[in-house]
């Protein structure tokens, strides 16, 4: 039976995500493992039109990154709520493909990834459903996708 160490749970807001996280606190359980809650920030959502430039500065990147830390730190503390204390919350700027199957779980040692298949709405469900396939067929590891 594969017993996994590091488990890794990216999240995005979703009710997939967070079912997915309720699964990998399980797994962790049964594992005696550590768990990872993820949140990647994709700067591409803040580029403009006028040559394609960043604007890294403004206070909307900074509001992104804060409204993320209050939402994974929400997700920690409802699972250490739960009894599950071996859980740490992690934000990265990047791209959500390379930083879930390849970045973050090189830096971790992942052995497990659990996610969900897709994202919060019609055109983020597409895009996450392209994230979660890259994810499936890059990853290093064990790759679970709850539905």
């Amino acid at each position: 039976m594969q017993e996994y160490k590091n488990i890794l749970v990216p999240v995005d807001g979703s009710a997939t995500a967070e079912n997915s996280l309720k699964r990998a606190v399980e797994i962790a359980r049964r594992n005696n493992a550590h768990l990872d809650i993820l949140n990647v920030i994709d700067l591409k959502q803040f580029t403009v039109n006028f040559g394609g430039v960043v604007d890294t500065s403004g206070d909307v990147v900074y509001q992104t990154f804060q409204d993320a830390e209050d939402y994974v730190n929400g997700l920690v503390k409802k699972v250490k709520e739960a009894g599950f204390e071996d859980i740490e919350p992690h934000i990265r700027y990047g791209s959500p493909r390379s930083v879930i199957s390849k970045e973050f779980p090189a830096d971790h040692n992942t052995d497990l990834i659990v996610m969900g298949p897709t994202g919060l709405n019609a055109v983020e469900r597409v895009l996450v459903g392209a994230v979660t396939d890259y994810v499936i067929r890059l990853a290093n590891c064990d790759v679970i996708i709850v539905h």
